[in-house]
């Protein structure tokens, strides 16, 4: 037999009533819809809740009962059964309390059942029924309304952050009452969405000065989507130039835009709820972090900065100061642009498809590069390169050497900053991103290019191949490296808008990957 949303079942004496309300969770940054069952029945008064929830929900039966009760409507003395369907997929967070408090107030005659079908609800209660913002609402709402829900009734707070999906009616309610007057009848409007301005955030490349070899390497990473490491004594703008990246990369999609947001949504990043980030992310974690908090985990698995990162720049400072085993754990993120994270409570994978900048002093007073200023001995130079591993070193597309600055670059070079403007960088790089968008007809990067790829787009003449075959054997390159050093070159390439690789850009490629040698001994 089939069921309507709300069934009315007469069995000899019994009289059974199952109110369903829609509602939603999470599963990484995806939504997905979840069925609130309401049953109320005779019985001794009891409040149970079922189908996988953790404890903030369990905990719900309290906050409902009071809210209930403190906006003035009495709380049903009988045996109340509260099924999230479906019943195999672990509920976490406090979604729920406003879907349970509709299921209860249809029962006790408040609500009519009619009035709730086809309606979204999400949002946590105070004791006072008054309806508080929940992270993660925007995964939810994108899940339902590609599934042909359109109407969401949410709190006031994630208004607009609901609204960011186009196509919908999105409903602010900020206490039951209110709730309960819109769904007799009465019109609830919210603010008006007004769309922001994007403000740039990033500073400009124009205040560099000198760094012209390190500049080009950044271009080249920002257009191809490589990952670079910076090595230089301190002082030398490594940090400068690393915060100026996220200004040379092109602007976020939508659809870019829409996934960043989910994950800073889940996370309870937004700042305000109410636009789609349209920045580049950029994150900047201290060197104390911990592997859980780089590339998530906890209790309740939630993404880290590599997934924060993601469409964006991570940036490790002082990178041998980070804890090698944190940093062993970007390795598969490097290679996979995503994260898994298996624990105890379930399995998820995130987005991690971020260019990794890192920066490092070559030794630990970091004067190595000026002479005879170095006070460090070769076997404490040696212990300190070693904090980073050669596998990880490996997957870092870019070795570039930052070397110190003197005083008439600093203060005596009165160069025209605009031809080193973020502006002018950018268009270099769209206009390089662009001929690879063409080239594979989607969204990928040189960097994403497989082995098949290699084969098609970075064909080397004769000459070419006979250099690079040198530098493989003298540097021991790995596969790996040999491969990225194919990638750059076909990046570089790009940037000159040349269809052919040539020795030039074989060249240029190899002495990005020269500091393995100079600094590792990887020889």
């Amino acid at each position: 037999m089939c069921f309507s949303p709300f069934s009315s079942i007469t069995q000899g004496t019994k009289h059974i009533m199952i109110t369903k309300i829609v509602s939603g969770g999470t599963i990484g940054i995806d939504g997905y819809q979840v069925t609130v069952e309401v049953d109320i029945s005779r019985g001794l008064p009891s409040f149970d809740i079922v189908g996988l929830p953790d404890s903030s929900i369990k905990e719900s039966k309290e906050r409902v009962r009071a809210a209930i009760k403190n906006s003035g409507h009495e709380f049903p003395v009988r045996k109340i059964t509260v099924n999230l369907a479906p019943a195999d997929t672990k509920k976490e967070g406090p979604y729920f309390d406003l879907p349970i408090a509709v299921g209860i107030l249809v029962h006790i005659g408040e609500i009519e059942k009619s009035a709730t079908d086809g309606i979204f609800f999400a949002g946590e209660l105070s004791l006072d029924g008054y309806i508080r913002p929940i992270n993660g609402l925007l995964p939810m709402v994108h899940y339902c309304a590609n599934h042909r829900i359109r109407r969401f009734v949410v709190p006031r707070e994630n208004y607009k952050e609901a609204g960011l999906i186009s196509g919908i009616d999105v409903v602010p309610v900020g206490h039951i009452s209110e709730l309960i007057a819109y769904l007799q009848g009465k019109d609830i409007e919210g603010p008006p969405f007004e769309e922001e301005e994007a403000e740039d955030v990033y500073p400009d490349f124009a205040d560099v000065r000198g760094q012209g070899n390190v500049m080009r390497a950044l271009t080249i990473a920002a257009a191809g989507g490589h990952n670079i490491l910076m090595i230089g004594p301190p002082g030398s703008g490594k940090t400068m130039m690393a915060k100026r990246l996220p200004g040379i990369l092109p602007d976020l999609t939508v659809e870019e835009g829409i996934v960043t947001t989910k994950i800073y949504s889940i996370c309870g990043l937004l700042k305000n709820r109410d636009t789609l980030i349209k920045q580049r992310p950029f994150r900047d974690p201290h060197h104390t972090i911990s592997y859980s908090a780089l590339v998530g985990g906890g209790r309740i698995i939630r993404p880290g900065e590599i997934s924060l990162a993601h469409n964006g720049v991570l940036f490790l400072d002082e990178l041998p100061e980070f804890n090698r085993n944190v940093l062993e754990v970007l390795r598969q993120p490097l290679e996979d642009r995503e994260v898994n994270i298996a624990r105890a409570s379930g399995n998820l994978t995130y987005p991690a498809g971020f260019i990794l900048v890192a920066s490092m002093n070559p030794c630990p007073c970091g004067n190595y590069s000026l002479g005879d200023k170095c006070t460090c001995s070769t076997g404490e130079i040696s212990k300190y390169l070693h904090k980073i591993s050669g596998p990880l070193l490996d997957r870092i597309d870019m070795h570039v050497e930052v070397s110190p600055l003197n005083y008439e670059t600093l203060g005596g070079n009165k160069t025209d900053k605009s031809q080193n403007s973020s502006a002018l960088i950018k268009e270099i790089v769209m206009k390089a991103r662009e001929v690879q968008y063409n080239r594979f007809n989607d969204k990928k990067l040189n960097t994403e290019m497989n082995n098949q790829n290699i084969e098609s787009y970075c064909r080397l003449s004769k000459e070419s191949d006979a250099l690079l075959k040198r530098a493989f054997e003298a540097l021991k390159m790995s596969a790996r490296a040999y491969h990225k050093i194919l990638r750059l070159a076909r990046t570089i390439a790009d940037i000159e808008g040349v269809q052919d690789i040539d020795r030039t850009h074989i060249t240029e490629a190899i002495q990005y990957r020269s500091l393995d040698r100079k600094y590792f001994g990887m020889t």
